[in-house]
């Protein structure tokens, strides 16, 4: 074994891991940032950030770019596993009130179930294909086109919170208010979905400051996000060379490091938010979260994977056991949403995650 190949290419995977997020952090808040500017409904840009997993999409393109298909096919699957029996079941364990969860949870946790279904049936018939990924992304851009009608006729809410928080700077979202009401609907500027969290006191303070310091101009912001998306397209090379070469030094295959390890790091942020959320007691931003990463990312990402082509190494790609492992998970965020949030349920789910983990590196080594 080649040790410092190894010691440098994992200091190389810690470091992609901190690009990546200050990547997503970038990219996602001045896109909100941008939206509010330039007039775009501020519920619609939810849906744009609130669960999507771009730090996943830039990890799984560099990867099919270097070659690594079943790395990025074996992040997909970890990072849909991960986002329910880590993040959601972290969520769980932090949810306080057990109040029951809303009917746009149980939409959420019912359409991520049913995509969740369909990529199981593709892959277990081992029809991932040019077709079936365009499909796949057809698909996300109907579900992204329907939410966004949906919003616009009035007829569901979207997640209100965003992926990553800042402290960067305040934005008044609506300028002919009261100065009562204005202070009430006053957001971050770096993150604007997060405004209604804050006390009216604070709310108040932000307005003051917003008072004394005009915002920044548009462009800096625009420049902001085309920095962010640089650096996730940085992070994604990163990380899927280093991870690459790491599992070639311990023999481990690139679906399973993809599966445990790199799922693991970039869905960090979601398990963040699912713990900030359940102590708020915000019981169906954790379910909308959770849903929405995994819609994104069996729609979109694993599209993009079947339209790439590559050829998949039998040798060295998923196994029964993952298949049932993402299907079970997704079935298990289905019944805790319909019969409502336990803390037990949290630690079997936390549990089982942990079982997971040292199944993949044990008996499914491949």
């Amino acid at each position: 074994m080649d040790w410092d190949s190894l010691f440098f290419n994992t200091a190389a995977l810690i470091a992609g891991v901190f690009v990546l997020d200050y990547g997503a952090d970038k990219f996602i808040d001045h896109t909100v940032i941008v939206g509010h500017r330039l007039g775009i409904s501020p519920t619609l840009i939810a849906l744009l950030t609130a669960g999507a997993e771009y730090e996943e999409l830039a990890v799984v393109v560099a990867a099919i770019l270097q070659g690594h298909t079943p790395l990025a096919l074996g992040n997909v699957m970890g990072s849909t596993i991960s986002n329910i029996l880590g993040a959601f079941s972290l969520g769980l364990l932090c949810h306080s009130d057990g109040s029951p969860f809303d009917s746009s949870a149980k939409i959420y946790s019912v359409l991520q179930f049913f995509v969740t279904t369909i990529f199981i049936i593709l892959a277990y018939f081992q029809q991932l294909n040019k077709v079936t990924g365009g499909l796949l992304i057809a698909l996300f851009a109907l579900y992204i086109i329907s939410i966004g009608f949906a919003i616009y006729r009035g007829i569901s809410e979207p997640p209100q919170l965003s992926d990553s928080e800042s402290d960067d700077e305040s934005v008044n979202v609506c300028d002919e208010e009261t100065p009562g009401q204005s202070a009430r609907q006053s957001a971050s500027e770096a993150s604007p979905l997060l405004g209604d969290t804050n006390t009216p006191q604070e709310l108040m303070s932000a307005s003051a400051d917003k008072g004394k310091r005009p915002p920044r101009p548009l462009y800096h912001h625009i420049l902001q996000l085309i920095f962010g998306l640089l650096a996730l397209s940085l992070s994604g090379y990163i990380l899927a060379h280093s991870a690459g070469t790491i599992a070639d030094s311990l023999n481990l295959s690139g679906t399973v490091f993809g599966l445990t390890v790199i799922a693991f790091v970039t869905t960090l942020p979601e398990k963040l938010i699912a713990m900030l959320s359940g102590i708020r007691g915000q019981g169906g931003i954790i379910v909308a979260t959770t849903a929405g990463s995994n819609i994104f990312l069996l729609t979109l990402c694993v599209g993009i994977v079947a339209v790439a082509g590559s050829p998949l190494d039998q040798s060295d790609t998923f196994v029964l056991f993952d298949l049932v492992t993402v299907w079970v998970s997704s079935l298990s965020l289905l019944a805790v949403v319909f019969l409502g949030p336990h803390r037990m349920a949290g630690l079997v789910l936390l549990a089982a995650y942990v079982v997971f983990l040292v199944m993949e590196f044990t008996v499914y080594r491949r």
